[in-house]
């Protein structure tokens, strides 16, 4: 009984993972139906024709085969049709085969290729680096869209790819798209990765450095300020020092030793 419960559970399981089909999803939705098939042993009717319709003479073997194609066809029906909008399931035939059946879905909800296409790569050469976050995400995010056009038969040579990645780094990798360019060798996807990262990593540092020299000659220049301030001569006092000059002098003779009125001049 308990194993009996398990192999339910497992088959809830099975059919509950896959997602229920959208206006966008339906590359996903099929790869889910076809590995949920495929686990739950259904998808002979996806594999094979139908055999040949069964006579007097058929044998036992004959007759399983059919008994077994039809369980299939019958399943996977049910299954894809659990897993499409309950709008559509009153629209579709059961009498057609599962794989008439799929076909029709593909045309109903399918992207069109064309469209899809040119968004990709739109989006491709549209993407710039603004020098925040982690350049090795957003290189592996460029090949991935990448991928996306090549599944859809628009194939983007790597060294193309290479050259899309220069071309989307912000200026601070002015120097780097130099170098690059002086030398001989071509670099693939891996290589741009590697250095680029590396390149990064460079320039984060400079900037660290260039901003505690900044902080550092600041403050050394508020300190030699503040000294030269304090250590500076005493400011002298004019009208006292010719004051003290006028009283201690001869206005007459001009010496210091006596005043006018004392001059025997």
């Amino acid at each position: 009984m308990e194993s009996v419960n398990n192999s339910a559970a497992t088959i809830s399981a099975n059919i509950n993972s896959i997602p229920v089909l959208n206006g966008t999803n339906f590359k996903e939705w099929k790869e889910n139906v076809m590995i949920v098939l495929g686990c739950m042993d259904l998808d002979l009717a996806l594999r094979t024709e139908k055999p040949a319709a069964l006579k007097d003479t058929s044998t036992l073997d004959e007759k399983r085969e059919m008994e077994r194609w039809e369980r299939s066809n019958r399943m996977r029906i049910m299954i894809m049709k659990r897993a499409i909008p309950e709008s559509f399931r009153g629209t579709m035939s059961d009498e057609a085969g599962a794989t008439s059946f799929l076909a029709e879905l593909e045309k109903r909800f399918a992207k069109n290729e064309k469209a899809e296409t040119s968004t990709l790569l739109s989006t491709l050469v549209s993407m710039k680096y603004k020098g925040k976050g982690n350049i090795r995400e957003y290189i592996l995010e460029m090949s991935h869209i990448a991928s996306k056009l090549s599944a859809l038969k628009l194939i983007l040579p790597e060294e193309l790819l290479v050259y899309l990645v220069l071309i989307s780094l912000p200026s601070q990798f002015n120097q780097f798209k130099v170098s690059y360019n002086c030398i001989k060798e071509k670099w693939s996807l891996n290589e741009i990765i590697s250095h680029c990262v590396q390149e990064e990593e460079r320039i984060k540092q400079d900037k660290t450095e260039s901003a505690h020299l900044a902080s550092t000659s600041k403050g050394s220049n508020k300190r030699k300020i503040k000294e030269a301030a304090n250590s500076g001569p005493p400011r002298k006092h004019h009208k006292e020092t010719k004051e003290e000059t006028k009283e201690s002098g001869c206005f007459f003779c001009k010496g210091t030793n006596h005043k006018k009125k004392n001059c025997t001049k």
